[in-house]
């Protein structure tokens, strides 16, 4: 396993809306690191935590709650993601092993500024952004509509935010995050409607830098 050792590892964020093909880009993106050799942790949110799994539940409906909760349990397992003794991303970072998370906070910011103040997500997940800034937020856009249908062919079931008029306006949400913080983040934003390999391609030109290739 290659480790940056004297250096902490990079930390690339993938945000989307569902259906945005974000998931697979991570996959494509670790598979080609692997075949330089570079051996990353591949993590996501919500977790597999006790919280993460509380969320997974309230997301698919078995539970309901009011969505200030569910805001609550995201910040709640960020923080149990970034901090846990035993996988957790901070310590993969400063021991130099890169990380690449589908979802972090910016998911905060974009899905659940649509119910409450964003300032209040923003400043209720202000713990975890000072932790551990990612050294670069991806944002594979896409086209609400198409985000849809791809939900539709690729899942038996929908989960609590997935319409086509919900995720329009968390991906508006998402464009008034980005700007609003704009000068403490470095965002990509890329073209999510583009061929999988093509989209894959570009990621790779912009992203490698950030692994020392």
């Amino acid at each position: 396993m290659q480790n940056l050792n004297s250096k902490p590892g990079c930390f690339i964020a993938f945000e989307g809306i569902d259906g945005s093909g974000k998931s697979t880009q991570v996959q494509l993106l670790n598979q080609r690191l692997l075949r330089h050799g570079i051996h990353c942790y591949i993590t996501r949110e919500p977790t597999d935590s006790p919280i993460g799994s509380l969320i997974h539940q309230l997301m698919t409906g078995r539970i309901v709650s009011d969505n200030r909760v569910v805001a609550g349990l995201f910040v709640a397992d960020r923080l149990d993601h970034l901090l846990n003794p035993v996988d957790g991303i901070k310590a993969k970072i400063d021991s130099g092993i890169p990380v690449i998370t589908d979802r972090y906070y910016f998911s905060s910011y974009a899905y659940h500024a649509v119910d409450m103040p964003m300032d209040w997500v923003i400043q209720a997940n202000s713990q975890s952004a000072e932790i551990l800034r990612p050294s670069v937020t991806v944002f594979v856009d896409v086209d609400p509509e198409d985000a849809i249908a791809r939900i539709s062919k690729s899942r038996s079931h929908v989960e609590l935010f997935e319409t086509k008029e919900r995720l329009a306006q968390v991906r508006e949400k998402y464009l008034e995050a980005f700007e609003k913080l704009k000068d403490q983040e470095k965002i990509l934003i890329v073209n999510g409607s583009q061929p999988e390999a093509a989209l894959a391609e570009e990621l790779w030109e912009k992203l490698h830098p950030c692994f020392g290739l």
